[in-house]
């Protein structure tokens, strides 16, 4: 009989994002590592519930993309694969499931997270970029008119935005005001506070 594969993560963070800067060297895809990162750890809770681990559900959304700058037409084999080599399963599983073309089934809160975090986290980031206030002042219908208009943030999944909030059973608007207060503390690490007057 086989042994069930293990719970949990060994990945530390600063494991995780040691890797990532040696595949990702551009500050804006380091970014956005760091936005899905802050709000998957902020998700654990609320969505994966008292036992869902934050420090593995961020290293998910700090690495999801890892493998993106540099072999665009590969992601994210690299990243899974390379997580797979450490043992890291669920979290490599979790990534796979975010590149919906591959069809993995969502199974876990993490799993369902990740998709769910990760296109609306960009969008609400860019969203931020063209205010003045940035994220301070942004509320969740002004996101939700953006998400209208196909000519802003054109390579977001909109799709995605809306099937994401569906798959945690939650209405598209707390979910972006989840994110929106998530992302808020730490606004000027993320270039998203605004411009100061």
């Amino acid at each position: 009989m086989l042994p069930a594969p293990k719970k949990g993560s060994d990945m530390t963070r600063d494991e995780a994002w040691a890797h990532l800067a040696t595949w990702c060297e551009t500050d804006s895809l380091r970014k956005h590592a760091r936005a899905v990162e802050i709000v998957m750890r902020a998700a654990a809770p609320r969505y994966g519930g008292p036992d869902a681990d934050p420090e593995q559900w961020g290293v998910a959304g700090m690495l999801h993309d890892a493998d993106y700058e540099k072999w665009p037409e590969d992601h994210p084999n690299r990243i899974v694969a390379w997580l797979r080599e450490r043992g890291e399963e669920e979290l490599a599983y979790a990534i796979s499931g975010h590149y919906t073309k591959w069809g993995v089934p969502l199974n876990s809160p993490m799993d369902r997270a990740l998709l769910a975090c990760d296109e609306l986290t960009g969008f609400i980031v860019a969203c931020c970029l063209v205010r003045p206030q940035g994220v301070t002042t942004l509320k969740p219908k002004s996101v939700k008119k953006k998400l209208k208009s196909k000519g802003f943030a054109r390579k977001v999944e909109r799709h995605e935005c809306r099937v994401g909030a569906e798959l945690l059973g939650v209405d598209l608007g707390e979910h972006i005001a989840f994110i929106i207060s998530a992302l808020r503390p730490h606004a000027d690490e993320l270039g998203i506070a605004g411009r100061r007057l």
